[in-house]
């Protein structure tokens, strides 16, 4: 049988701190040019050990479904925030996700002992926080707070497909990929495009001068 690696860093974090409730912290969408920054923050039932659960970018569509449903089933609590565009481009995505951190952790109806936080060095008074480089891969708990992030979006950009299919949001999810910068040429920018973004901010500029 092999290991659960992430699992397994979760518990040493668990032994090292003396501490039994972990949340994980993490962000999704920071890098896109349309729609939210959402940020999800999870405490796992210590005893659960799911292998399965592990950087939400390592899973397709379906896997990322199937788990979403669990992961809520197997939590102590989680919290979910979302910042539209509008946020984003008035604080920046790296203070949108600071922010969102914070606030994700603050929501949750339990206190955890530990907060393991993805990427960011975060400081929250009464609440001992550890920042983890690639955490949505090394541990359990990030990785379940990165799926959630990541299905919740996801969700809402299929929405907007539903209400501007041209831009063809249900395949790259508002990011900068050609065939989304292709379409912003032709049928111009939203309001859920982030206008803080160079070329989003060179078409809008492009789009009023017409």
């Amino acid at each position: 049988m092999i290991e659960n690696q992430r699992y397994l860093f979760d518990q040493k974090i668990r032994i090292e701190n003396d501490v039994i409730l972990i949340s994980g912290s993490d962000e999704v969408g920071r890098g896109a040019m349309a729609g939210p920054i959402v940020v999800a923050s999870a405490i796992l039932k210590p005893e659960y050990n799911n292998p399965k659960i592990k950087d939400s970018k390592l899973l397709n569509e379906k896997q990322r479904e199937e788990l979403y449903e669990e992961i809520k089933a197997n939590c102590v609590a989680y919290s979910i925030c979302e910042y539209d565009s509008k946020f984003v481009d008035d604080n920046n995505p790296k203070k949108t996700s600071q922010i969102g951190m914070i606030e994700s952790i603050k929501k949750l109806k339990i206190k955890p002992d530990i907060c393991l936080i993805d990427g960011e060095n975060i400081e929250l008074e009464d609440y001992k926080c550890l920042q983890v480089i690639k955490g949505d891969n090394l541990s359990i708990t990030i990785g379940a707070a990165s799926i959630l992030a990541k299905v919740y979006r996801d969700r809402i950009m299929n929405n907007y497909h539903l209400e501007y299919p041209q831009y063809n949001f249900i395949n790259h999810k508002g990011y900068c990929t050609k065939d989304h910068q292709e379409r912003v040429k032709q049928f111009g920018v939203l309001d859920i495009h982030r206008l803080s973004y160079k070329p989003i901010k060179f078409l809008k500029e492009k789009q009023n001068e017409l």
